[in-house]
């Protein structure tokens, strides 16, 4: 068994196209039903404002899976420390054996979660896409961008966030990289001229209104992914001509679909992997408007930590 510590696993591990590739054929054998995925189990610690989830997943004939645990206090930042943080354990998916613990503090999470933004984008997002809007000025705020400019040329982003001053710390931070960056009091003026809107926060009530939403744009929603966060209406979700979702059963209970709990889903609800395995082009126009809800899977975990190791160790 080995062990791998945060330094190691982010010098081997960057959001580059490989990643990117690796993540994206994990959704894609979830789309052909290759995948073992268990529901997440989830614990809420209330009094520190945390939570802890665990994901796993096997994909069918591939050599190792992975378990994730992963807290989220999001109080942390007041003390100087991370709100993420974790680590994943991987086994032989032959032997059962433990092969190597990776102690990534939550990096190799981050690193998926923004892959995933990014896969989301190139399938739906016009190829021409240049300004994104990103609403929260967090860490995932910057990867998701950064994972972007891996399929799209970003050049432009607008930003707005509760607190001016994290937005203003952000756009210092982003216009380091190269790109303009224009800060906004509020959401509607931050997606008015938006190709795509990437929600990053840990809201409990929603952000974004069908008004907020120029033609043809592409949104991706990923800060929902427990039962009590909500980012966006439902007044976006029906105003959207193609809705994508990680998994259905996870959007209905810790996703943007949980807004319509108790009733029937008024539109059709498409899975992302199955989309790439089977070539869906939802957008079919420049003026299409796609939404896509990112809960987080455990397949997204063993293919990143799968593709980590085989980095690690020289495979």
């Amino acid at each position: 068994m080995q062990l791998y510590h945060h330094d190691a696993i982010e010098h081997a591990v960057r959001l580059d196209h490989d990643a990117l590739a690796a993540v994206e054929a994990g959704f894609a054998a979830l789309g052909r039903g290759e995948v073992v995925q268990p529901p997440i189990l989830s614990m809420a610690i209330e009094e520190a404002n945390g939570e802890v989830d665990v994901k796993t997943a096997h994909i069918r004939g591939a050599e190792r899976f992975a378990i994730k645990v992963s807290p989220g206090f999001f109080d942390n930042p007041r003390l100087g420390l991370p709100s993420l943080n974790g680590l994943m354990l991987v086994f032989s998916a032959r032997t059962g054996l433990v092969e190597a613990v990776l102690f990534d503090e939550g990096y190799l999470t981050m690193v998926r979660t923004a892959l995933a933004g990014a896969i989301a984008a190139k399938h739906l997002a016009r190829e021409n896409s240049r300004r994104v809007t990103v609403l929260g000025a967090g860490e995932q705020a910057r990867r998701q961008v950064a994972a972007l400019r891996l399929v799209r040329d970003i050049d432009c982003v607008d930003v707005w966030a509760r607190r001016r001053e994290g937005a203003e710390a952000y756009a210092e931070a982003m216009r380091a990289t190269g790109l303009e960056v224009v800060v906004h009091d509020d959401i509607p003026a931050a997606c008015a001229r938006a190709d795509i809107i990437v929600t990053t926060t840990p809201s409990r009530t929603p952000l974004l209104q069908a008004r907020d939403l120029p033609e043809g744009v592409h949104v991706t929603a990923m800060g929902s992914d427990s039962p009590d966060k909500r980012e966006l209406d439902a007044s976006v979700l029906t105003r959207a001509d193609a809705f994508v979702c990680d998994t259905r059963a996870q959007s209905e209970t810790n996703g943007e679909l949980k807004v319509f709990a108790g009733t029937e889903v008024p539109f059709k609800v498409h899975e992302l992997g199955r989309m790439i395995a089977e070539g869906q082009r939802l957008r079919l126009t420049e003026a299409t408007i796609t939404v896509c809800d990112l809960t987080g899977t455990g397949v997204q975990d063993t293919a990143i930590a799968g593709f980590a190791l085989s980095r690690l160790a020289g495979d």
